[in-house]
């Protein structure tokens, strides 16, 4: 049923040429785009009189990321740097390298930018699913160095000083390219917009009507909607857990965030994380990295950087752990500890 509902919303949006603007632009007109790109789904939408234009450059800015950053096709920059083991980067991958490097060292390398080779064993990438053995595992953990990368900012240019390194910046393609539309609407007058890039939510301001927008955070509980209801505006809300992409293999279920220091996906307290942030690519690389640390470390690195941004975590044993500048805006019907700095 999943896989036949999936191919039925990639015909709807073919069917409606991708994007469906107002018709009229005045001051409280409101336009929304549906686009398929980074492999997900995305909406996007903008109010104001300049709307129309805002999402279609919106568009053309996120299909140009797509077509930078997509290990999967073969042309794009990512996939020939990993495949030739150096190449000639833009700005924008150039950009995406230093701030991955930035946040895996923050994280004491909890979000790591080269642990692609180890999500190819995995099959996560192809979707041809598999447990590694325990050698295959233990020569990627050779991979992982990332002092094994040379940049030459002056050149533009990187390559590996190892074989077999490769990189891939899926934990904060989708929080940048957030951010670069939020950045579009900006310079086109838009002061009210909500943008949904395959759950990685960030707003513009706050709705029409002034008030708060409401953003649903997804449970990882079969049969639940969400797990609570957050009010923001001006804010990055992003979300990692396991039940985003897993396979089952003799009875044990394996997800794609995999734990760098063990080769295998994270298995903590944690099932659900999510952050609250200005910046949607310091949101989604956290996420992730916050999801690896585990309960107690992702309370300690938050109460350490707490002026970055708040977080949301949910445990197997259905406790919601939140940060107490959000405590106010975040509703929910399990049961909720406040965690303060």
């Amino acid at each position: 049923m999943k896989r036949i509902y999936t191919c039925f919303l990639i015909l709807v949006l073919l069917l409606c040429g991708g994007c469906s603007y107002g018709k009229t632009q005045n001051e409280n007109a409101s336009s929304s785009c549906d686009i398929f790109a980074m492999d997900t789904y995305m909406t996007l939408t903008a109010y104001g009189k300049n709307s129309d234009r805002a999402l279609e450059e919106a568009e053309n800015r996120i299909n140009e990321l797509d077509k930078k950053l997509s290990t999967g096709s073969p042309d794009s920059e990512i996939a020939l740097l990993n495949k030739n083991g150096s190449g000639k980067l833009s700005d924008d991958t150039l950009y995406l390298l230093d701030k991955s490097l930035e946040i895996s060292k923050e994280t004491n390398g909890a979000f790591l930018p080269t642990i692609y080779p180890l999500m190819e064993a995995w099959g996560f990438p192809t979707k041809d699913f598999k447990v590694p053995d325990d050698s295959v595992i233990e020569n990627c953990f050779s991979l992982f160095d990332t002092d094994l990368i040379n940049e030459n900012k002056k050149e533009g240019t990187v390559s590996f000083k190892k074989q077999g390194m490769k990189l891939d910046f899926g934990g904060i393609a989708k929080g940048y390219t957030s951010n670069e539309v939020i950045e579009i609407f900006k310079k086109s007058g838009i002061e009210n917009a909500i943008i949904n890039l395959g759950g990685n939510v960030q707003t513009l301001g706050k709705k029409p009507d002034g008030s708060l927008w409401r953003v649903a955070i997804q449970s990882p509980n079969e049969g639940d909607e969400y797990l609570g209801i957050l009010e923001i505006s001006d804010k990055a809300v992003i979300t990692s857990g396991g039940y985003e992409r897993y396979f089952e293999e003799n009875g044990v279920t394996y997800h794609h965030i995999i734990d760098p220091k063990t080769g295998y996906p994270a298995d903590n307290e944690l099932v659900s994380v999510t952050i609250v942030c200005d910046d949607g690519l310091l949101a989604d690389g956290l996420s992730t990295a916050l999801f690896v640390m585990g309960l107690d470390e992702a309370i300690q690195f938050w109460q350490n950087h707490s002026e970055m941004f708040d977080v949301i975590l949910m445990t197997k044993d259905n406790e919601i752990y939140v940060s107490d500048g959000i405590s106010d805006l975040f509703s929910t019907t399990y049961e909720m500890n406040v965690i303060e700095r």
